[in-house]
């Protein structure tokens, strides 16, 4: 069996590699191409920043990615696209790398191929980015020399830059690349390698489910956000290696009445719009989680699978009240979203399982839903506590339905039942918050680790618990300072 994908202008086709070969590793040592840099190797400072472009429901999507934690096996019916095919034949630069030079938007350099795809990625899908617009596209890219300034304006500028469609190569190639890759996509489950080393690409959700069967011991990878650092950082040597991204029906966003079905395999990005109007509190939250780069990569399902502490959506969808379907052969379950994370390490996932979807209701009209990343950072940073809180009132302002889930705050994303309790049947005011908020030494017994101490964890969660109360009983102006510029 063969891995087939476009890099550039040319079209690869793989029957051998290693199941952890990274996208970055592939592209400077196999082929040469080294514009895109090793920064970080962890998906941080994008200096390794590339596009990948798939059929997705008949359109040609690109978007950045991380090379250095993307597989080459994740690849197949895909167009890779790197610095090197900005510029025109003749050396005349795109209009976002002119731009950068026009307005000093680079020092040393070792970023600036990165920003540039970046920005290349925003300069094809909006042609009057807005400054938020920008910041977010440049999250996952970090610049030590030059200050961000002149790299924003040039992308201002660079917008208002739009030559002949020729000019670009993926605007000139669009329907060639189209019809190319839709002749590399297969509904047959590729594998490639032995039984030391072996990547398995299943071509449906039933074959997937045969594959785990197979091999219990198999690593499932879909966004590779976290798997991406087993390897890269961890050295862990994964084998088999099950490859999901390409599994369409993995992908999917149903909204019913009460709420949304979301498969497994879609991405933040992909998951950003359909919430931001029923659940802004939610798309808010993940425009916080990783750089443009890992939320196209990333998906939800995979951060619940994945079972870690400080997981951002778990609480989120825990306090909404989500449930969890998994699929084996043995055909489908569905449980709470709180009852599949039982300890550290350790998730209600029988051999051979795997998360299929999310069932996320929406928030009642006269409910509240908030949710409270702390970090050290606003952008592109991991959390030291997140909270997430949903309450509704009975008609005499008393609490009838209190949710509250943290992440950081125990070694599994975690409800505070006894928090709850305390809060439930009475008055939503500050006495009652007070009272209550002793109760958290009863839910949580945190750690101190690099991101806090245990101390400031437990003030900060009992903190989040009073912000809440005040931005939905009191004067939120100032607390919620951020919501217009995100919305």
């Amino acid at each position: 069996m063969t891995i087939r994908f476009i890099l550039n202008d040319e079209e690869i086709a793989l029957d051998a590699l290693p199941p952890a070969e990274t996208l970055l590793d592939y592209l400077r040592i196999q082929k040469r191409l080294t514009g895109s840099k090793e920064g970080c190797a962890e998906g941080d400072c994008g200096a390794c920043t590339v596009l990948v472009g798939r059929l997705t429901r008949g359109r040609l999507v690109y978007e950045t990615v991380n090379a250095c934690i993307r597989f080459v096996a994740s690849l197949n019916a895909t167009h890779v696209v790197t610095i090197e095919h900005l510029a025109a034949k003749d050396g005349t630069l795109h209009p976002v790398q002119q731009a950068m030079v026009d307005l000093n938007g680079s020092q040393c350099g070792f970023c600036t191929p990165g920003i540039v795809m970046s920005l290349y990625a925003l300069w094809m899908e909006n042609e009057k980015p807005s400054r938020f617009a920008i910041e977010k596209a440049l999250q996952g890219n970090l610049c030590r020399c030059t200050g961000y300034e002149p790299i924003v304006k040039a992308a201002e500028k660079a917008s208002a830059t739009r030559p002949d469609a020729a000019f670009d190569a993926i605007a000139r190639e669009r329907d060639q690349v189209m019809a190319k890759l839709a002749g590399m996509k297969t509904d047959a489950t590729i594998t490639v390698g032995d039984d030391s080393s072996r990547a398995i690409i299943p071509g449906s959700i039933a074959a997937l489910a045969d594959t785990l069967k197979e091999y219990r011991d198999a690593t499932i990878v879909a966004g590779s956000t976290d798997v991406g650092l087993w390897v890269t950082k961890q050295m862990r040597r994964l084998n088999p290696m099950v490859f999901i991204n390409q599994l369409e029906e993995l992908q999917t966003i149903t909204e019913t009445e009460t709420g949304f079905i979301i498969g497994a395999g879609v991405t933040y990005s992909e998951a950003l719009p359909a919430l931001a109007e029923k659940i802004p509190a939610f798309s808010r939250l993940i425009v916080r989680i990783g750089g443009e780069q890992v939320r196209n990569m990333g998906t939800i399902g995979g951060n619940v699978a994945n079972g870690s502490p400080i997981g951002d959506t778990p609480p989120a969808l825990i306090a909404l009240g989500a449930t969890l379907t998994l699929q084996s052969t043995d055909g489908t379950r569905t449980i709470a979203l709180q009852d599949y994370f039982r300890d550290y390490g350790k998730q209600d996932r029988k051999p051979g399982e795997f998360v299929l979807s999310l069932t996320v209701p929406k928030p009642a009209t006269d409910s509240h839903f908030a949710v409270y990343k702390v970090a050290k950072r606003r952008e592109e940073d991991i959390s030291a506590v997140c909270g997430a809180f949903y309450l509704k009132l009975a008609e005499d302002g008393t609490v009838a339905t209190i949710r509250i889930a943290y992440g950081g705050m125990a070694g599994i994303p975690k409800r505070a039942t006894h928090v709850e309790a305390a809060l439930s049947g009475k008055p939503w005011n500050s006495e009652t918050v007070e009272a209550a908020r002793a109760a958290f030494e009863d839910d949580y017994q945190p750690m101190t680790d690099m991101r806090a101490t245990a101390a400031y964890r437990m003030l900060t969660a009992k903190n989040l618990l009073t912000r809440f109360l005040l931005e939905t009983g009191g004067d939120a102006q100032e607390l919620r300072r951020f919501a217009e510029e995100e919305a």
